[in-house]
Formats: C-alpha cells, sequence, structure tokens
C-alpha cells in the first residue's frame, strides 16, 4: 500500500510541474497550477454526473436512512482515531483525552460507532488531521490542487491525507484485500451521496464553481490551522 501512495504522489507532482510548465503567469499566487486544476475539476465534475450522482441516488433510495445515517456515524467514529493522534501531536492535550472518551462512548455505547452519544454526553467531534498538524508546525500550504475524484487540496493537506490514510485509518489494516476494498468503496459511496446537496448548491450560487471552491477550501483550511471555532465543521466541499 505505502508504494502505490507513494507513486501516487510522485505522479501529482509530476503533472502538477507539468502543468506549471504548460501555464502561463497565474493572477492568484496560491494556484499556480490553475490549468491543471481546472482540467482535474472538470474531469472530477463528469465522474460525478456519470457515475458517482447516478450510484449515490440508489444508494439513497436501497438504504435505509438510519441505516445511512448508521454508515456514515461509523466511518465517522473510525476518522477518531486519526483526530486522536493529530491532537497529541499538536499537544492539544485536553482535546486529545475528550476525544479518546468520545471514541470510547460511541465505540461502546454506540455499538462500534454506528450511534453518536457523545455529541450529547458533551463531547463533541473536533477536526484534526495530519495536514493540520503539518500547518500547526509551521509548514505552509503549498500550491492548490484538485485531486482526481477527492477534489480540492494543498501541497500539505495531500500529504496529510496520506499520512491519515495510510497509518491511522483501520480500515486499511482489514484482511482480505477484498473486504478492505468493500468498506473504503462504502465510506467514497457514503460520502459522495451525502454531499451531493452541497454541490449542488455551490454549482447554483457560484458564477465560477472552481474560484469559490478554491476559496472556500483555502480559507477554511486556514481557519482549521488557526483553531478558529468559527469554521463550518461539515461545509460539505471537502
Amino acid at each position: 500500500m505505502i508504494p502505490n501512495l507513494i507513486r501516487a504522489l510522485a505522479m501529482l507532482v509530476l503533472l502538477g510541474l507539468a502543468g506549471g510548465c504548460a501555464t502561463t503567469a497565474s493572477v492568484d499566487a496560491r494556484d499556480p497550477l490553475e490549468g491543471l486544476n481546472r482540467s482535474v475539476f472538470g474531469f472530477n465534475k463528469f465522474m460525478d454526473k456519470a457515475l458517482f450522482d447516478p450510484v449515490g441516488k440508489v444508494y439513497k433510495k436501497v438504504i435505509p436512512h438510519p441505516v445511512d445515517h448508521g454508515v456514515t456515524n461509523f466511518f465517522s467514529n473510525l476518522g477518531e482515531i486519526a483526530v486522536i493522534a493529530n491532537s497529541i501531536l499538536q499537544f492539544k492535550l485536553g482535546q486529545a483525552t475528550k476525544d479518546v472518551a468520545r471514541f470510547a462512548a460511541n465505540s461502546i455505547l454506540g455499538i462500534g460507532g454506528l450511534w453518536d452519544v457523545a455529541t450529547g454526553m458533551g463531547l463533541p467531534k473536533h477536526d484534526e488531521d495530519f495536514g493540520q498538524t503539518l500547518g500547526h508546525w509551521g509548514i505552509g500550504p503549498g500550491p492548490f490542487l484538485i485531486a482526481p475524484f477527492f477534489g480540492p487540496t494543498t501541497f500539505r493537506d495531500a500529504v496529510g491525507f496520506g499520512v491519515d490514510s495510510v497509518f491511522l485509518n483501520p480500515v486499511g489494516y482489514v484482511d482480505p484485500e477484498a473486504y478492505r476494498a468493500g468498506l473504503l468503496s462504502l465510506n467514497y459511496i457514503d460520502y459522495t451521496a451525502d454531499k451531493k446537496s452541497a454541490r449542488s448548491l455551490i454549482a447554483e450560487a457560484s458564477v465560477d464553481e472552481y474560484e469559490f471552491l478554491k476559496n472556500a477550501y483555502l480559507e477554511r483550511r486556514q481557519g482549521l490551522v488557526r483553531d478558529n471555532t468559527d469554521i463550518d465543521p461539515d461545509p460539505g466541499f471537502e
């Protein structure tokens, strides 16, 4: 898995360099690869319309809402492991203690995280990842990127996502590989189905959807690194 991730990141960098060489001076210094990013953005929209939105519609129709909600909670609970690790790496030890208590409550009382009982117990969900950890210790975001299938990110956050998904996601350790692929696919389908309405609102509300998405993403990530409590915990575009 790790060699595959390294190859994917290397290919991303090479594509970025190629796109940068083929692009004239960019108006936005945060987005020197705008030409490449807009192409990938168009590809992602095409894939959403042709594949993921239809699959998401079927998923929403076939899966009862309580089950759908439970699936979302289950994967969100698994994500608490990365939150705990990154809280510790940022020396937010008080928050990490609460994150551990939240994970334990939802895993035990919430039956593996299918129900979120922790929020009602005064243990809200925090948003920490390795990209934020790198930013916390002074590493800049680097150029803005649109990753195939996954959407907006930056060089720093792409590395952070790789660390979180390879080392801190329990699904990555599931064997056999077929089970692991199935869980990852279910997680992605559930995620994209839940975010469809938010994507539609962004498309309807913005003249330049790409520009809107870029600015919203970069501002939100900057706010998360700075621990801005006014940040929307689930904007729908990540």
